[in-house]
């Protein structure tokens, strides 16, 4: 049996944190904008936030990173990226569904945010019953999707 935890990120991970999201995420952003390494190392540098990420950890190894914010209404998954050797697994779905978990107790929602070219990720969210709420972003490349079932009416797509 695996065994996943989180530990919280330091300072020395944002090396580890920057590859990781090479790895994980490089194809998505590379298709839409292309993959430019200062550009890349500056926004992570700029997003990295050891006091508010989280490291996962598969077997005492790390494997992934999460950053999770509670707001007023919803619990916001703001970044969930798992290694490529380690998805697949059951790990990213585990975590998920704690936070479903969590926010069905405390009477919120969970929302995050999955750029469009990322289908498996979208389908991962809507198995584990999370809905299309809206795109936004330059070109509608980002997709909110939340617990809260969509409004009716037609979703806006490009």
């Amino acid at each position: 049996m695996t065994a996943i935890g989180l530990r919280p990120a330091t300072s020395a991970d944002s090396e580890y944190c920057f590859q990781l999201h090479k790895a994980a995420m490089g194809a998505y952003i590379t298709a839409i904008w292309g993959w430019d390494e200062q550009i890349q190392r500056d926004f992570h540098n700029h997003v990295f936030s050891p006091s508010r990420w989280q490291i996962i950890t598969v077997d005492g190894a790390d494997a992934g990173m999460l950053h999770v914010e509670h707001r007023l209404t919803d619990i916001y998954l703001a970044r969930i990226e798992l290694h490529p050797d380690h998805q697949g697994h059951g790990i990213g779905s585990q975590l998920i569904r704690g936070l479903l978990h969590q926010a069905r107790r405390q009477g919120r929602d969970l929302a995050l945010d999955v750029l469009f070219n990322n289908q498996r990720a979208q389908a991962l969210y809507r198995r584990l019953g999370l809905h299309e709420v809206t795109r936004h972003g330059e070109n509608d490349i980002k997709i909110r999707m939340s617990t809260k079932p969509p409004q009716p009416g037609p979703i806006h797509r490009p």
